[in-house]
């Protein structure tokens, strides 16, 4: 097969084939991913050695993660709200400028504990961003769509990691402090070109302005006083409940993980530093792979099997690197293979089957309810972490095996949706 056919082929992946026929908000919003995954994968692997070579102690950076995870949960709380009144695209447009932009800028400039934790407050708007850049992407797609998107919002920020090695070959020149610093400049220009983006080519969406015309005369205050019938409505939702208890499990273990695995292989493995950025682009290569080669032949099998084998493998991640010899980097690139293959499983089928079971008529405010609660029980898990990675820092990786397992046995308990409409996800929740 010469290169001429293999693009055709390619041409009609059905990843290719998705994204052609979703215009609109979901394309711009995927091509947009770079702008955020670039910097943000250049700057990941060495943020928490940023704070940590200025001083900053184990308990400090945990410390820092509990408290604004504190804030973020009212942000996230009153998310649903603002999205439902100022609209999906200018909440997704004031999320990304003060919780990105403004918080990058004052990364660059922080020295102390102070400085860093105003930098994370900011940040913490980025959760008033998440609940309306989720109902920009899907709400205006048919929901038979969703795996594919979410596959797709993946691929985006998957892409931009293989720029990761940029970040790596700097700092093996001029250590990690100033280049850290550049790239959140670099981070917060990007994000401006974002909001800049956004208000050009994005729409708000049918069911958007529906809610701002419904919620035009309403009072905050007023909104607020209605989630005393909403909450109820999900607590009472079983099937919302089981998926909201593994996206908590997962928010926790990713917390952990993204904060003390650099610590861990360097301070305690004897992993240089300059290889940090090399196995982000290994995680992405395996997921990149993944998405395109196998994800779409797995659509026979749905939601249960596929995530069920993702989290068994998450857990034989954490044993795998609780038990790796000193500077064995061949046993990282194993754990590292295996956590992607599991990414790959899980986390577009998570957030497709919590949107699949959600009522699209408060899409906002259930996603708002559902990112406040996720983030309310993980929030006393920074300090937590960091406590423990202070006795031993192998305890953070006992700790994610543990709710590795209590995810494996709910995840066995989940259903299928069985619908494919809004209108049946509508019927269903009213039913529920």
């Amino acid at each position: 097969m010469n290169i001429t056919q293999k693009l055709k082929v390619l041409w009609k992946h059905p990843l290719i084939e998705l994204l052609k026929n979703n215009k609109g908000n979901p394309r711009t919003l995927i091509f947009m991913e770079p702008l955020w995954g670039i910097p943000y994968n250049l700057i990941a692997p060495f943020a928490t050695l940023y704070m940590y070579t200025q001083g900053i102690t184990d308990v400090q950076i945990g410390l820092i993660l509990s408290v604004s995870m504190v804030v973020q949960v009212l942000f996230s709380f009153f998310g649903g709200i603002i999205t439902d009144k100022l609209g999906r695209k200018f909440t997704t447009m004031m999320g990304d400028f003060f919780g990105w932009s403004v918080a990058c800028l004052i990364w660059a400039v922080s020295d102390n504990f102070w400085f860093f934790l105003t930098a994370v407050l900011f940040n913490s708007f980025e959760q008033i961003n998440q609940t309306a850049w989720y109902c920009l992407l899907i709400e205006d797609a048919d929901s038979k769509d969703l795996i594919g998107i979410y596959t797709w919002v993946n691929i985006g920020g998957l892409i931009a990691i293989f720029f990761a090695p940029i970040s790596g070959l700097l700092i093996n020149s001029f250590t990690v402090v100033p280049v850290v610093r550049v790239l959140y400049f670099v981070f917060a220009l990007n994000m401006l070109i974002k909001v800049i983006v956004t208000f050009r080519y994005c729409e708000e969406t049918r069911q958007g302005k529906i809610r701002m015309a419904e919620t035009k005369d309403n009072s905050v205050l007023k909104m607020l006083f209605e989630y005393k019938d909403l909450i109820p409505k999900v607590l009472m939702n079983k099937d919302i409940m089981k998926v909201l208890t593994v996206s908590v499990i997962l928010h926790i273990a990713n917390l952990v993980s993204t904060s003390f695995f650099s610590l861990y292989v360097t301070q305690r493995l004897g992993i240089e530093n300059r290889y940090l950025a090399f196995f982000p682009i290994l995680n992405a290569a395996v997921m990149l792979i993944f998405m395109i080669g196998i994800q779409h032949r797995l659509e026979s099998v749905k939601f249960r099997i596929p995530m069920w084998i993702g989290l068994v493998l998450y857990a034989a991640c954490s044993i795998l690197l609780i038990l790796t010899p000193t500077r064995s980097i061949g046993f990282i690139i194993i754990y590292v293979f295996v956590g992607a293959v599991a990414s790959a499983l899980v986390m577009p089928r998570k957030d497709a089957l919590l949107q699949l079971n959600i009522n699209p008529g408060e899409r906002a405010r259930i996603n708002a309810l559902i990112m406040s609660f996720t983030i309310a029980f993980a929030s006393p898990f920074g300090y937590l972490a960091g406590w423990l990675s202070s006795i031993d820092r192998r305890l953070p990786f006992v700790f994610t095996f543990s709710i590795y397992i209590i995810a494996i046995i709910i995840v066995g308990r989940i259903r299928d949706p069985e619908f494919s409409g809004d209108n049946e996800a509508a019927d269903d929740w009213n039913k529920g």
